[in-house]
């Protein structure tokens, strides 16, 4: 009976060594999954925020096409530097002739008109450049 109680004794000796053994093995085991699922994480989440960046990116290509495709007629007319046949006429009525125009001779030119005429006309030889 001895022999029997010695032989389970060293039978529970050896399962608890094999169950310590099991026990570490399973504990570093899942330190290295945790791990693993951090960088699953990080993974998934850096993918949604390049597809953030992305969506912004098209955004802003969209609204600069629309900001270019409103802003080109308004540009083409500000690099306008030709003056209407009228003002050209009015002015070469009073003397006023080709290349820049002094201030003063304008103003004199302008005497005859209403003041919102004499603002565009004005207005409209200094888009062209011929105010000097």
């Amino acid at each position: 009976m001895e022999n029997r109680e010695q032989e389970m004794v060293e039978r529970l000796e050896a399962a608890t060594t094999l169950l310590e053994r099991t026990s570490r093995w399973l504990e570093e085991r899942q330190g290295a999954l945790s791990g693993e699922v951090e960088r699953i994480s990080a993974t998934v989440e850096q993918s949604r925020r390049e597809e953030e960046l992305a969506e912004r990116l098209v955004a802003a290509e969209r609204e600069l096409a629309e900001l270019k495709a409103n802003a080109a007629p308004a540009v083409l007319s500000a690099l306008r530097r030709t003056v209407p046949a009228a003002t050209v006429e009015t002015l070469a009525k009073h003397g006023v002739g080709d290349g820049p125009v002094d201030v003063r001779t304008l103003d004199a030119a302008l005497v005859g008109l209403s003041l919102e005429q004499r603002i565009a006309v004005k207005s409209q030889l200094q888009r062209a450049g011929a105010i000097a």
